[in-house]
């Protein structure tokens, strides 16, 4: 077996979180495996602006915490798969970067994963929620109500609205933008109406065999969701411009039968945010790698041994060579 298919083995994380032992492929799965007749399967694309809630969505639909959450805009920076699976069905979800005007060129790589998942849905989710401008990125949205496959409109955090007017007002506006949408409104947060949704979305699925193994809940490698977590916890711990000019590569993952050693760094820009991140005495970045160390060991279910290192790139993200090494582009 080569390297790279070893790497993806490895990689691959089962719906109990651990490492599973298959190779990712985006043509229909191999028909080895009993399919139930009529089987559904499907790609659908959850977009929208920034700190709408759709990754909260996205975890909800999954069932698993696949995406960071926190409450700060531009959370999620890569194209995260989600993959439901039950006999009769295979939705392969996607979670994407918020929409919006790129100040930089990580930025602009973050809208074309957006762009992206107008171009190869079966299904197109796009969230807002109950404060947001419908005329926010208009460009965008005008694409949206172009799309030849069946969009859901989903209006979330509806358990801020007390006013039935507001919200009835509300849908009004989006019906008269989206006329062709299905609306649902939901709180992802407090787990209403998700499941409604989720339905629906079954039956909008295209028969097909499964594109992934029956056991696979994503698509990304198991040292992504290492970086994400060590990423959540800056976002959380951090103020400004700190953490979004931050990136976590994993340059060792050395995982034993019961423990997994850990080795990350974390890349900034400027030599002054270097010390920002690991404070007086290293007390703060000892505070990121306890909480992140925490998250690891229940996502993986073993002992973890995180170390964590800080580097200065300077301008990282407008050099085109450190976003592919960073896997913004290709």
């Amino acid at each position: 077996m080569n390297t790279e298919e070893t790497t993806r083995e490895e990689a691959m994380i089962n719906a109990d979180g651990t490492p599973a032992a298959i190779e990712v492929t985006t043509e229909p799965a191999a028909q080895t495996a009993d399919v139930a007749e009529g089987h559904r399967a499907g790609f659908v694309n959850i977009v929208g602006n920034p700190n709408v809630g759709k990754s909260t969505l996205m975890n909800k639909l999954v069932g698993e915490r696949l995406s960071i959450i926190t409450s700060k805009a531009q959370t999620t920076r890569h194209r995260i798969m989600g993959i439901v699976n039950t006999p009769e069905y295979q939705i392969v979800y996607s979670d994407t970067p918020g929409v919006l005007k790129p100040k930089y060129k990580l930025q602009q790589s973050m809208l074309e994963f957006s762009e992206g998942a107008l171009t190869d849905a079966d299904v197109l989710v796009y969230v807002t929620d109950v404060v947001e401008d419908p005329e926010k990125n208009k460009d965008f949205l005008d694409r949206v109500a172009q799309e030849k496959v069946p969009v859901l409109l989903v209006i979330n955090k509806i358990d801020l609205i007390k006013n039935q007017a507001d919200l009835e007002a509300l849908v009004d506006k989006w019906k008269a933008r989206l006329p062709k949408a299905e609306i649902f409104l939901t709180s992802a947060i407090e787990d209403f109406n998700v499941n409604n949704l989720q339905k629906r979305i079954v039956e909008l699925l295209p028969p097909s065999p499964p594109f992934f193994g029956k056991d696979a809940l994503t698509d990304k490698p198991a040292r992504f969701f290492v970086t994400e977590t060590i990423r959540e916890k800056l976002l959380q711990d951090y103020d400004k411009e700190i953490p979004y000019s931050a990136e976590v590569i994993v340059e060792k993952f050395d995982e034993k039968e019961n423990s997994i050693h850990i080795m990350a760094v974390i890349y900034v820009e400027r030599d002054s945010q270097k010390g920002i991140i690991i404070g007086k005495g290293g007390a703060k970045i000892k505070k990121v790698g306890i909480q992140a160390r925490e998250d690891i060991e229940k996502f993986f279910g073993k002992k973890v041994y995180l170390e964590l290192f800080v580097k200065v790139e300077k301008d990282w993200r407008n050099k085109e060579k450190k976003l592919r090494e960073f896997g913004y582009m290709e």
